[in-house]
């Protein structure tokens, strides 16, 4: 089949690479317009740009694309496969292609439409991931399944892995549904509509915490569902303090304390009561510093026991 391809970030990659080693012929990529850099005038190009002039593909980079009708109908495609592209698509763009669209979306639909569903995933404590191909249609996320990939977690994997591991099920996932659809034996599952589940978009806000409000697990859920980026963080009296990495003792028998206060101090960990459990921090970093273990932190920035966490004012 001929076909164009619709992504931007990682994510989108590798279903590209998985496109570019199969049978079917791409024939157009398009990509979101180049940026500039936060610091000073360097352009900064999506990572599915970069792998598709490496590879000599077409590429496309549209401020909107439901302007390029004509552009995308000269490049007489049978179908379009999106990956986290990054913008909506209409009808018209939709009605180009033979055989319409296809999106590869990291979630078990109808759970999780939306933009963040890796990390609503993970936030909500999920055992089980995975990615869906659908039918693209006008709602968001809520066109017929065609086909779905699921992963069972071991509880550990944070966001990025969680995208990793996905996105390379996708690739297998779209080669796979765009063979059956090739052969004629694709057979679509329309969504249960009243099971769907959305996520909004992630702001740096929202990797902030509070151990007095939130639970040990609330918190490490956020340190996975925020990894890379907003990253789970906290003000002390050094400074605002990233979480990288954490984990949880579910019982708390320091009934003494008071949620926010340091119960226990290791080489390997700082102890901090939370509203419900105590979480383990193993991995810190502060603001333009490094990543450091937590006895590495500790040898130039002592706490102590009972003392608050949380900066104070």
């Amino acid at each position: 089949m001929r076909i164009v391809f619709l992504g931007t970030p990682n994510f989108a990659v590798n279903v590209l690479k998985a496109l570019f080693l199969s049978h079917h012929e791409i024939v157009g990529v398009i990509t979101m317009p180049d940026k500039k850099g936060k610091r000073g005038n360097k352009t900064i190009s999506s990572p599915v740009k970069e792998f598709s002039e490496k590879e000599g593909l077409k590429t496309f980079q549209f401020e909107n694309i439901n302007t390029q009708i004509k552009a995308i109908e000269e490049l007489k495609a049978d179908i379009g496969v999106t990956a986290a592209y990054g913008q909506i698509l209409k009808e018209g763009v939709i009605n180009v292609f033979k055989y319409g669209i296809i999106n590869v979306h990291a979630s078990i639909l109808p759970k999780y439409r939306g933009a963040s569903p890796v990390q609503c995933a993970l936030l909500n404590g999920e055992k089980e991931i995975g990615v869906t191909i659908m039918k693209t249609v006008l709602a968001v996320d809520a066109g017929d399944i065609l086909n779905i990939k699921r992963v069972v977690l071991n509880g550990q994997e944070k966001a990025d892995e969680c995208l990793e591991i996905l996105s390379n099920l996708g690739g297998i996932a779209t080669i796979e549904t765009l063979d059956a659809i090739e052969s004629d034996l694709i057979k679509p599952v329309e969504q249960d509509h009243t099971k769907a589940s959305f996520c909004k978009k992630i702001n740096k806000e929202d990797g902030k915490i509070d151990f007095t409000k939130e639970s040990a697990e609330d918190i490490l859920n956020k340190i996975r569902a925020f990894s890379p980026w907003p990253s789970v963080y906290f003000q002390s009296k050094y400074g605002q303090m990233k979480i990288v990495d954490a984990t949880v003792k579910a019982e708390d028998t320091s009934k003494e304390s008071l949620p926010g206060t340091i119960i226990g101090i290791t080489n390997k960990g700082l102890w901090v009561k939370c509203k419900n459990g105590a979480l383990e921090i193993n991995r810190v970093q502060l603001e333009g510093g490094k990543v450091l273990e937590i006895r590495e932190f500790l040898l130039g920035r002592p706490f102590q026991i009972k003392e608050e966490i949380l900066a104070k004012g």
